[in-house]
């Protein structure tokens, strides 16, 4: 595949993805439009310029190459967007999403064989798990590449998520780089009043972990940062990146609330929010 080098053209992926997330959703009437439009500028830029990674040689192992798991599956709109425009399958195949027997299920899963998906997610607080076992797998292997993973900040609700975080660094899991998006909002309200969880990058640092934090919405500060998440690769703990953005970026309404954590738009938010995301690369 090939990369996007400069800011302007990841800058113009990031804007179709985000058309494209409102589209599906509104198409279907089902989904999760929020925390997918606070990602697409941090999955758009890992897909398009960080990630080693092979669309048209997908393999389940992913050997020899990067891989990334989605904890909070319930983004799937975004991660869809990135992967079908990366080239994994056709972008005509987002019209299918949620619909029956898609494989644009409203949640990621195998069974259908999308090609992108190596792991059933959104059941929260098992991603990290998962990725936890493919990175130990690559050590074991020699792969040199490294395993990224994706959660929501009210995803650390789950005490999985803080048994895996135990696990890491005492086997040395130095191949992970997992990117927390703190977007302070869940699906019941913000997350300092459903369950306050303080200084997010300190509980990680106190578990064994590195930690830096990234603006989830600066494209050259995802860059910056992802490559200095790299760097700090094979010193015998794992990366947390603490990614600050804001849910429904881009769209007026949707922006700073829960209120679109799941809930499509009636026709005229619609047309109100497609006037308001630009076609760049072309519609599906």
């Amino acid at each position: 595949m090939k990369k996007i080098d400069s800011i302007e053209e990841l800058q113009k992926m990031a804007a179709q993805v985000r058309r494209d997330i409102v589209r599906m959703v509104y198409r279907v009437q089902s989904g999760h439009p929020g925390g997918s439009l606070g990602c697409a500028d941090f999955l758009t830029t890992l897909y398009f310029k960080v990630l080693n990674h092979d669309p048209a040689n997908f393999t389940m192992d992913g050997k020899d190459q990067d891989l990334f798991f989605l904890s909070n599956g319930h983004i799937s709109p975004v991660w869809y967007s990135v992967l079908a425009r990366s080239g994994y399958f056709p972008v005509e195949e987002l019209n299918t999403f949620r619909f029956l027997n898609s494989r644009l299920q409203g949640h990621p899963a195998t069974e259908e064989g999308l090609p992108g998906v190596r792991v059933a997610s959104g059941s929260l607080g098992q991603g990290m798990s998962v990725a936890i076992g493919a990175a130990y797998a690559k050590k074991l292997n020699q792969d040199p590449n490294l395993v990224y993973t994706l959660h929501g900040d009210g995803e650390l609700n789950e005490g999985q998520i803080w048994e895996a975080a135990l696990f890491a660094p005492h086997h040395k899991i130095d191949n992970l780089i997992s990117v927390i998006d703190r977007n302070s909002q869940q699906i019941d309200g913000p997350t300092e009043k459903v369950l306050a969880m303080g200084d997010i990058g300190a509980k990680f640092a106190a578990f064994g972990w590195q930690v830096i934090s990234m603006d989830g919405h600066d494209l050259q500060n995802i860059i910056d940062t992802l490559a200095r998440a790299k760097s700090m690769t094979g010193q015998g703990k794992p990366i947390a990146i603490i990614m600050h953005t804001e849910m429904g970026k881009g769209v007026d309404y949707m922006e700073g609330t829960h209120e679109w954590h799941g809930k499509p738009p009636t026709e005229p938010l619609f047309e109100r929010a497609m006037a308001q995301l630009p076609e760049t690369l072309g519609d599906f």
